[in-house]
């Protein structure tokens, strides 16, 4: 009896000190959510880094918030607080049936930023994203933003028009978003491997990183998203923008022509555009350290 009375005794003491362990461990992580519901039922994955003034990452088309890993550690190290925020559909974020517009993208944002508490933020969109961010920006007249970054854009019309020749045809379009619905992962295969400026641009690994990034799309939301940016034509909105923006583009841009980035420079007042030679679609890893540290010079200007 006395040996069962010890026993009991000495895991009374361990399961006590355990607990008191428990309440006085000072945490480890810095409280932030790592996912944010935008409206019942609807939670967007968020990546939230470091102090100071704050940076918001949108990504592309397909991609996901994990597209801007060379980007995060960077700018914690400069003294920023960096957001990559996956939009629904994409990467960990919640992937519901209903809409993928930019209304409905921007509107997330919208609530993300608030429930952040971001303010006077540098906003960055790439290539889809950039549609994002300028709609975002001219719906909200500029809430929570005092900057705006546009890299290797899609816009102001990613598909050409009647008094517009630059983007894609409307057959090339079409083709595009029959084959999300039909063999998405050629199509992905294809797009990674059109990122590069030029042969060798970007490693073979690389390659593949961007590609097992935009497989993790959800196909519905892959195909509803280009379908809304089919259909999107912002140069009537780009008069609106009153705030700072620069223009990050590759030369030699497959996906996007460097013609899209001067059309975007000559329709928004005050803009700047910064050329990056040796790159393509993918110039934040092509030219890394450039893209890097122009970003972060726009950031502090």
């Amino acid at each position: 009896m006395k040996t069962i009375a010890l026993t009991i005794g000495l895991l009374f003491t361990f399961i006590h000190s355990q607990s008191l362990f428990a309440q006085n461990r000072k945490p480890a992580s810095a409280g932030r959510q790592e996912y944010i519901e935008v409206e019942k039922n609807v939670k967007l994955h968020v990546i939230d880094l470091g102090e100071g003034q704050p940076v918001v990452l949108i990504h592309g088309w397909p991609l996901n918030n994990a597209m801007y890993e060379y980007q995060y550690q960077y700018l914690v190290e400069k003294g920023f607080r960096v957001v990559g925020i996956s939009l629904r559909g994409f990467g960990k974020s919640d992937r519901p049936y209903g809409k993928y517009d930019f209304d409905t993208f921007s509107d997330d944002i919208k609530v993300v930023l608030e429930k952040l508490k971001i303010e006077n933020a540098v906003l960055g969109g790439f290539s889809m994203g950039s549609a994002v961010t300028l709609h975002y920006v001219t719906k909200y007249n500029g809430a929570h933003i005092a900057k705006l970054a546009l890299f290797g854009a899609s816009g102001p019309s990613w598909k050409k028009r009647a008094d517009y020749p630059y983007g894609v045809s409307e057959e090339d379009a079409a083709a595009l978003i029959q084959q999300t619905k039909t063999n998405r992962q050629q199509l992905v295969a294809g797009f990674g491997k059109g990122f590069a400026g030029q042969e060798g641009g970007l490693s073979q690994e690389s390659i593949k990183w961007l590609e097992s990034i935009n497989l993790d799309a959800s196909p519905y939301a892959t195909t509803q998203a280009i379908t809304a940016l089919r259909d999107l034509d912002l140069r009537p909105e780009l008069a609106k923008i009153k705030m700072p923006v620069a223009i990050f583009h590759g030369v030699n841009d497959k996906l996007c022509d460097f013609a899209q980035a001067e059309q975007l420079h000559k329709g928004i007042k005050g803009s700047y555009l910064v050329r990056f030679e040796k790159s393509g679609h993918g110039l934040f890893l092509e030219e890394m350290d450039k893209f890097n540290a122009e970003l972060e010079k726009f950031a502090r200007s």
